[in-house]
């Protein structure tokens, strides 16, 4: 596979632009591992496979488990998700999915018993974030398999372990 224009190289404030989004999203008060679901799962919807590599590296670097994260295009059927990332991952792929009946009330619903108004906000820009990369990614096929996570496992498993 090659990539058909290096983006970042032809036009460098769009990467900056999308950078500012991705850094409001990851100071936005959301849980990193909730995050990290959320834009895997997207990431899946829209088969964007840079970053499928991307955010599975991510969060295994962060501590998440291979089952999970394996097992998330069946997150329904799977009991290893709790209900608010049950939530998020419903709301992830109703506001993905525009077309499938947009954003049901009942996943609405769901999602407002689990998250605060501006925590849906911040969740719905994270969505919108993902959005936007997946589709830079998949329209220059941009190659997947380069990426290192910057993030340090030793670190994310002392912060997860108190």
């Amino acid at each position: 596979m090659q990539a058909r224009i290096n983006y970042d190289q032809v036009e460098p404030d769009a990467n900056k632009t999308m950078f500012a989004l991705g850094r409001y999203i990851m100071t936005s008060g959301i849980e990193q591992s909730l995050l990290d679901l959320v834009l895997l799962r997207a990431s899946q919807i829209n088969r964007c496979a840079f970053c499928i590599d991307m955010h599975y590296k991510d969060a295994i670097a962060s501590g998440e488990t291979e089952q999970r994260l394996y097992g998330l295009d069946a997150w329904r059927e799977s009991p290893y998700y709790t209900e608010r990332e049950r939530a998020a991952l419903a709301w992830t792929e109703s506001v993905t999915v525009l077309t499938d009946d947009f954003v049901p009330d009942e996943v609405y619903e769901v999602a407002r018993e689990q998250f605060s108004e501006v925590e849906l906000v911040k969740l719905t820009m994270a969505v919108i974030a993902i959005n936007g990369w997946n589709r830079l990614n998949v329209s220059f096929r941009t190659v997947p398999g380069g990426y290192q996570s910057p993030r340090k496992p030793e670190l994310a498993h002392a912060a997860a372990n108190g």
